[in-house]
């Protein structure tokens, strides 16, 4: 039996070099373990020296830097099988009823769930020191990502002092360079600051009580995390008195008058597009604009009577900074060409401003948004929507339509129809351009195509009717 001992529970480094002294070794021989863990007490070192190099896709070594964050004891044993038969199978990683597959997609999938809530959901309190402002924030992952994390926050918050403390690892930031500490106790954060009470003030004046629902709001933000998050204390009495409030908003005519409400300058009226997009640049609403090149708003007339909306800008349109200009693009300037839509007279956007990616060698492979990124970035939609006053919007896909509607929408299901609308347009929901090209078969790519063009052929019809009055 080899026994393979690593530095610490995310030791990617460590593993990537004990697994190639490896080559030849039959994963069941092994047995892993960190550092000051009780597994492993008897066997062999792991064998040194130079050993031949390891065939592995390009995706492998950033799957493998996630799962190795995971709490799972056996992540270590599951990514040495799967390095192993990456050697006979390169394209096991493509199989998805693979069950070793299965496994760690499952666990890579709980470690970007885990990487997105601790984004979400650190709060920094002032802790002045000797040196002036510094600010810290305690925070209890599922996994062990904050190593993971850490050059999110570094690039998000380069110019603050500031430490990130955790049961498992804590990070510090001092301007110049990073460094990790072993973890830390809640007793070792700090309780409030100044700003804390302006925080509440304002989450509670945002707080819509006619919009509650407890069920998704507990989905994007678990119990669990509730502790550590100074506006959470509020939330049992917000729940408790929305009935209230919602009566007293109807019967104000719909202001709510029993929350204190922060001053905010008036606004006449719907913003310009323009000024939409002015303001857009420097969106922050959600974490997708820090790696991202740059915000993606839409483009078109002001009076265009159709509002195309995607889902969110690729790899060309994020450095190009205009929306559907890649490969998805050109199929849909085809298909709207064939439909008799004249793209230069529609509006085109996507719910979702900024380029969500995984970067993979050189290249960034789209990753779909999340629910909590996508109902942050509804607020420049629905504004969009407001100054322009479409009369048929296009939803191109789940994630476009789940932005109009509010709710999960089956494309088979709703395509190809008008669905009224409160503001008295018409949203026509369709396929994204990209679902065609990612249809492997020519066949059923062709036929989708037609069915694609045909929805849009009944949009130019409407629009036809539209503009001749009927």
């Amino acid at each position: 039996m080899t026994v393979v001992t690593l530095a610490a529970p995310d030791d990617f480094d460590g593993f990537r070099a004990a697994v190639r002294g490896l080559v030849g070794t039959p994963p069941a021989a092994v047995t892993w373990q960190v550092a000051g863990d009780d597994a492993g007490l008897f066997g062999d070192a792991a064998p040194a020296g130079d050993a031949p190099p390891l065939r592995v896709p390009k995706a492998f070594p950033d799957l493998a830097r996630r799962v190795i964050c995971h709490r799972d004891p056996e992540r270590f044993a599951l990514l040495h099988q799967a390095l192993a038969g990456l050697q006979a199978r390169p394209k096991l990683l493509d199989d998805a009823a693979d069950p070793l597959v299965r496994r760690l997609d499952m666990l890579d999938k709980a470690v970007r769930r885990d990487v997105h809530k601790m984004r979400a959901y650190v709060r920094f309190r002032e802790v002045p020191d000797a040196e002036g402002e510094h600010y810290a924030a305690w925070f209890e992952p599922a996994h062990f990502i904050v190593r993971l994390n850490a050059g999110f926050f570094v690039r998000r918050f380069a110019s603050m002092r500031f430490s990130i403390l955790t049961p498992d690892l804590c990070l510090h930031w001092d301007g110049i360079g990073a460094e990790f500490t072993p973890g830390a106790s809640k007793a070792d954060a700090p309780d409030g600051d100044p700003l804390e009470a302006t925080w509440k003030t304002y989450y509670a004046s945002i707080f819509n009580p006619a919009r509650l629902k407890i069920a998704s709001m507990q989905g994007h933000m678990p119990k669990k995390y509730w502790k550590n998050l100074p506006e959470a204390e509020l939330i049992p009495d917000l729940i408790a008195g929305a009935g209230e409030r919602t009566r007293a908003m109807i019967a104000a005519g719909g202001a709510d008058t029993s929350a204190p409400v922060a001053e905010a300058p008036a606004v006449a009226g719907p913003k310009s597009l323009a000024a939409l997009k002015a303001e857009a640049l420097g969106c922050q609403r959600c974490p997708l604009w820090a790696p991202a090149t740059q915000t993606v708003f839409g483009e078109g007339p002001a009076d265009a009577l159709v509002m195309l909306v995607g889902e969110q800008p690729g790899d060309q349109e994020d450095l190009a900074g205009r929306p559907f200009v890649g490969p998805a693009g050109q199929l849909l300037d085809a298909a709207l060409a064939e439909a008799g839509i004249d793209r230069t007279r529609a509006y085109v956007t996507n719910a979702v401003k900024h380029f969500k990616f995984e970067p993979r060698g050189k290249r960034r492979i789209h990753a779909k948004p999340e629910l909590p990124e996508i109902d942050a970035c509804r607020w420049w939609l629905d504004a969009e929507r407001a100054a322009l006053k479409p009369r048929i919007v296009v939803a191109l896909g789940a994630t476009a339509a789940r932005a109009l509607t509010g709710r999960a929408v089956t494309i088979g299901r709703e395509r190809g129809r008008a669905i009224a609308q409160p503001d008295g347009s018409e949203l026509w929901i369709t396929a994204h351009p990209s679902f065609l090209l990612r249809l492997p078969d020519r066949a059923a790519a062709a036929a989708e195509r037609m069915r694609f063009v045909a929805d849009l052929a009944a949009v130019a019809a409407r629009v036809t009717a539209i503009a001749q009055g009927a």
